[in-house]
């Protein structure tokens, strides 16, 4: 059946929106079936910004945001700005004329409001895609670990263990470069940037009733805010299995380079995966009584021959097929980060926020 075309346009035109770019172009080169694909259009708030990505990517036009909203062609947006403007992005984006699928950045949006807007205006737009940029779930092996664990072998689960850690904040010329990154939680820091990823996969094994019950932070330079962790620890615990355990995200932990892994511990068995080695999982049942290594390499469906279903996916490989779902409206996946998905992540990374507010409180008093 022949697909429509996209008519794809970005709100956003730097690092982020590179690998944006990669993605969608190496598409063809995975999947047989993607639709034509156009890239109409490029937008961010530097002309000279804007002008350069076009021209190097290849999208016809460079507009201000509100010449690009007013393009009737588009039926495709990537949100990839600064965080704080990405429900106004949205906002913007949902009441264009022709448009179809949304793929936004991390995170959706920042206050308790603007997620309340934003479930509004995602119930007045249904026939709207929209996906949220959480690629690690399309990790070959994690989205055979999710699926492995939601079989029910492991029973019950007990306690958990996932971190994401990060060194490159260590530098300060790293940082002078990023300053849009280190504002106040729950816009910046380690947490929202690195231990959203992390939040996103405990609920994409554990579901949406996760609970806070506190968090603390570490870490300190001159040049960043108190505000903005540069690392963070929270318990988290599950009402309805009622395990409990601990996600961590830092930007400095010197030697990790950059680094999402989890080990998930239960009445019958365990499972570890590492974004480290991302073309295997390890998991661990009662009755075998040893640990088993289960290789991934770059299983994806379709089946893909390039370069092929054995070789390590790296961290662009799930972002590409992160955009083969979206764009294709795959529904095979064992879970995709819907606007339900980003909007429980962005109500955690929120109460975070708060809970860092109150450790840092009670810091200062003593």
């Amino acid at each position: 059946m022949m697909q429509e075309k996209v008519i794809a346009g970005f709100i956003g035109a730097g690092g982020i929106a590179r690998s944006h770019a990669f993605s969608i172009n190496s598409l063809k080169y995975y999947y047989n079936d993607v639709p034509e694909i156009v890239l109409e259009a490029v937008c961010s708030a530097t002309e000279k910004s804007r002008k350069s990505f076009a021209e190097h990517f290849g999208f016809l036009h460079s507009y201000e945001l509100d010449e690009f909203v007013r393009n009737d062609r588009i039926n495709t947006v990537f949100i990839l700005g600064p965080n704080n403007v990405h429900y106004e992005h949205l906002l913007a984006v949902l009441d264009m004329k022709a448009i179809k699928r949304v793929y936004v950045e991390k995170p959706v949006c920042s206050t308790p409001e603007e997620e309340d807007a934003t479930r509004n205006l995602v119930s007045g737009n249904p026939s709207v895609r929209i996906q949220v940029g959480y690629q690690y779930l399309f990790t070959a092996a994690a989205r055979e670990s999710i699926a492995l664990w939601k079989s029910g072998i492991f029973g019950r689960p007990v306690h958990f263990d996932i971190k994401y850690y990060h060194s490159d904040y260590l530098k300060k010329e790293y940082r002078d470069r990023r300053v849009s990154r280190l504002t106040p939680a729950p816009d910046g820091g380690a947490m929202a940037d690195l231990g959203s990823h992390a939040i996103s996969f405990l609920i994409a094994f554990f579901g949406n009733n996760l609970k806070i019950t506190g968090a603390i932070q570490a870490g300190h330079f001159d040049d960043v805010t108190d505000e903005s962790d540069l690392f963070s620890s929270i318990s988290v615990y599950d009402e309805e299995s009622r395990a409990s355990g601990t996600i961590s995200a830092s930007r400095i932990s010197s030697g990790t380079g950059d680094s999402l892994s989890a080990e998930i511990y239960a009445e019958k068995g365990a499972l570890r995966f590492s974004s480290l080695t991302p073309d295997y999982f390890e998991y661990y049942t009662e009755g075998s009584e040893t640990w088993i290594r289960k290789m991934t390499g770059s299983n994806y469906k379709p089946v893909t021959s390039f370069p092929s279903g054995h070789v390590p996916g790296g961290w662009l490989r799930p972002m590409i097929h992160a955009h083969y779902v979206f764009l294709t409206g795959g529904s095979s996946e064992v879970i995709i980060p819907d606007i339900v998905h980003g909007l429980q992540v962005q109500k955690l990374v929120r109460e975070t926020a708060e809970h860092l507010r109150k450790f840092r409180d009670y810091i200062s008093s003593l």
